[in-house]
């Protein structure tokens, strides 16, 4: 968790915020081929190709030889693939322990971790920014709580292409608050991949 926020994170100061996190969508991909590799997940066609459209929808997004295929892309896919290993091991912890006791040792670690570096890098933080940090991380935790609670009741690759809806509003987000509307070709890719979540619920129904 601490890697993928990391490098989630720093990949915001060069990538926009949709792109960015259209591009950390690569997580349910992987999280799929670790699910049946290290947790003997059956993954049925549907998913393979549910998350492979999403893949399509990233690599539209990214496309060689636009403004985004640079280095500073490497960040949120980075963040992926760190995503794609918490996902794993919080639902193999789920199997025995509280989802309460893994979203506090989570946090624990990752204070303790930052706390060590980050006397270097500190500056007090005005009442605004405190406001939005407790705002910001409140919102954190109820969403990591009903995560770990989804992954109770349902495998780590059927659950994974869900949060394609994150895409949207993060889009919004970035619309809202930065004046950055994405091309025509970004919104094609936003579109596969959000169809690929919507068809594999389809899939699941059916």
């Amino acid at each position: 968790m601490l890697m993928s926020s990391m490098f989630f994170v720093l990949g915001l100061r060069y990538v926009p915020v949709g792109e960015a996190t259209s591009v950390v969508f690569l997580a349910p991909l992987i999280v799929t081929w670790y699910s049946g590799k290290f947790l003997g997940e059956k993954i049925q066609t549907g998913q393979w190709v549910a998350v492979t459209g999403g893949l399509i929808g990233v690599l539209i997004i990214v496309r060689p030889g636009s403004a985004l295929f640079t280095p500073a892309i490497l960040l949120p896919m980075a963040a992926a693939f760190a995503m794609a290993g918490f996902q794993i091991l919080t639902r193999r912890v789920l199997a025995t322990d509280h989802m309460i006791a893994t979203n506090f040792l989570t946090s624990l670690v990752c204070t303790i971790l930052l706390s060590a570096v980050v006397w270097y890098f500190w500056q007090t933080p005005g009442l605004g920014a405190l406001s939005l940090m407790i705002i910001g991380s409140s919102l954190a935790m109820v969403g990591h709580l009903l995560l770990t609670h989804a992954y109770r009741f349902g495998s780590v690759a059927s659950l994974a292409p869900f949060s394609y809806s994150q895409i949207i509003f993060a889009t919004l987000v970035g619309f809202l608050f930065f004046g950055y509307a994405p091309d025509f070709a970004t919104r094609i890719g936003m579109a596969i991949i959000m169809l690929s979540g919507a068809g594999l619920i389809w899939w699941q129904r059916r």
